[in-house]
């Protein structure tokens, strides 16, 4: 990774972002909370939204699109418990950041984005950083990408209505999926384990709510 200088500001926002905002949301693995210092967050905003890098919000960035809060991040991260053998995939690139720090964590990740002009800044954000073990690709990811399967992780990087369970099944066994399940204001962020060929194992892990993928599922609409 590139190792820059930094104003004692930046790093003080940064230490009180993991300080203030991660850690009271439970966020307490010191790999999870090293790799967030480490990485500059400030280099994957927007730059009109700079200032706004460490503050307790989702960024947008373009499209309608937004940068998921450092404490969504964070939890995410914690929840997959990443090993460097694993091969990730993560649906939905949007800046970059996330894909980034799953790939420090993981062997490879595969990381779909729809928007190809999103995809390509998020490409740039990344080589800026110097890591090398990630395959972006633009496509419409919600029913996973099963030519590449199968992965140990799959994570969602926005909320869909209905589970796909095509891709739970792009889990290899002990694989892990993280998504935010149901529509506003009732989602649940739920981990997915394959324990087997046929069984899987969930576990909601906390009430949130994000933004809908683009062409998620949705639950069938009664009129009377």
């Amino acid at each position: 990774m590139s190792l820059k200088q930094e104003s004692a500001s930046v790093q003080q926002s940064r230490f009180n972002m993991i300080e203030q905002q991660i850690r009271p949301w439970d966020v307490l693995d010191g790999a999870v909370l090293g790799l967030l210092a480490k990485l500059p967050r400030e280099d994957f905003v927007p730059k009109q939204y700079v200032g706004l890098a460490f503050a307790d919000l989702e960024i947008p960035l373009g499209d309608g699109q937004l940068m998921l809060a450092p404490k969504m991040e964070g939890r995410i991260l914690q929840s997959l418990e990443i090993k460097q053998t694993d091969r990730v995939l993560e649906i939905g690139t949007g800046s970059g950041y996330l894909t980034a720090l799953l790939a420090l964590q993981a062997k490879h990740v595969d990381s779909v984005e729809l928007n190809a002009k999103i995809s390509k800044q998020a490409a740039k954000n990344i080589a800026a950083q110097g890591i090398a073990n990630v395959n972006l690709v633009v496509a419409d990811g919600v029913h996973g990408l099963a030519a590449n399967a199968p992965y140990d992780v799959i994570v969602f990087t926005g909320s869909t209505p209905l589970l796909n369970t095509q891709v739970e099944r792009q889990l290899a066994v002990g694989g892990r999926m993280f998504v935010v399940v149901g529509d506003a204001p009732a989602m649940e962020a739920t981990l997915i384990t394959r324990i087997s060929v046929d069984n899987f194992k969930t576990d909601v892990l906390f009430e949130t709510c994000l933004p809908a993928i683009v062409n998620a599922p949705q639950a069938e609409k009664f009129e009377f």
